[in-house]
């Protein structure tokens, strides 16, 4: 017999008010108000095939948004890790608030933190999640700078005679 499977309740009325409006919306992307609207019947406490037959999609489709929708996984990575340095409006000086928190969501920081939350999930395991998900992890690295103290940025070119190469 499968597992019956629900949406989480919301969060406060404002998440909910938000969701069942975007249910009767009528000028929105299709995919999200189908997604608000097997999150709103679920709330009325509709079983899995019954959305199905009501939304028009299929009962795996069902259980993959409700699923989604439940992940404390997927919120954990759109909030700011604990290290990260955020500028007082006060003052104008960078504070963090774990000072040895990491400053940027890595595989293993998200395992550890979703470990204190509760969540007894592998590395492995989260990286399938945020794949399937396509939800970044991780901001895009630059070259440009590097916080090691012995770097030291390109200088000019040492010939300044020599031409350089045409691309074709």
């Amino acid at each position: 017999m499968p597992k019956l499977l629900f949406a989480r309740a919301p969060k406060d009325a404002v998440e909910e008010r938000k969701i069942r409006k975007l249910a009767a919306a009528r000028h929105a992307p299709a995919d999200w108000i189908r997604r608000a609207q097997i999150i709103a019947l679920s709330w009325e406490r509709l079983r899995v095939p019954q959305i199905a037959h009501r939304v028009g999609c299929s009962e795996k489709t069902v259980r993959y948004r409700l699923a989604r929708f439940n992940s404390q996984l997927i919120a954990l990575t759109r909030t700011w890790p604990p290290g990260r340095p955020v500028r007082d409006q006060a003052t104008g000086e960078l504070t963090a608030a774990q000072e040895s928190g990491p400053g940027n969501w890595t595989l293993d920081t998200l395992v550890e933190a979703a470990h204190q939350l509760g969540i007894m999930v592998a590395r492995s395991q989260v990286r399938r999640i945020l794949l399937a998900e396509g939800v970044r992890w991780r901001r895009p690295r630059s070259w440009a700078t590097s916080h090691d103290p012995q770097f030291a940025p390109k200088e000019p070119a040492s010939f300044p005679s020599t031409p350089a190469r045409r691309r074709e």
